[in-house]
């Protein structure tokens, strides 16, 4: 696996724990620590992802809900909320990671963590964030 693969895990799954137990993140990063032995460039990864979530959650948080039609954000499960989060960060404020790349792995994240409903689910409140706001947002060429 990937350093950034393992390092969406890792960030998923920090976040998932800050969110459900209520932890601050550092301490969430120094339990998985304590428990396994990442790469230190998945680890590096990992805190650049949940760093950037946690600054732009506000704005990452409305989005969702926007395009996530009658699901609160509340209502949704946790690992899925979590993975959206990750996802639309990278959508958003990652411009050197493809947008294709941020949502598929958006969607293996849901398939390993998540429900049987779960892959579905985050790919399709991605794509209607990609279409409707990155698409909308990107410079057009001379061409267009």
């Amino acid at each position: 696996m990937g350093a950034r693969r393992k390092g969406r895990e890792i960030a998923v799954q920090i976040l998932y724990q800050a969110d459900v137990a209520g932890v601050p993140l550092t301490e969430a990063f120094s339990t998985y620590e304590g428990y396994f032995s990442p790469s230190p460039r998945a680890l590096e990864f990992a805190k650049e992802l949940v760093n950037g979530v946690a600054e732009k959650q506000e704005e990452i948080d409305a989005l969702i809900e926007k395009f996530s039609k009658h699901w609160k954000l509340s209502r949704m499960s946790a690992i899925d909320r979590n993975i959206l989060r990750l996802a639309t960060y990278e959508l958003l404020y990652r411009p050197d990671i493809p947008p294709k790349v941020s949502i598929n792995e958006a969607v293996e994240l849901a398939k390993a963590f998540g429900s049987e409903e779960s892959a579905a689910f985050v790919n399709g409140i991605l794509d209607a964030i990609y279409r409707e706001v990155v698409l909308k947002n990107e410079p057009r060429s001379a061409e267009a």
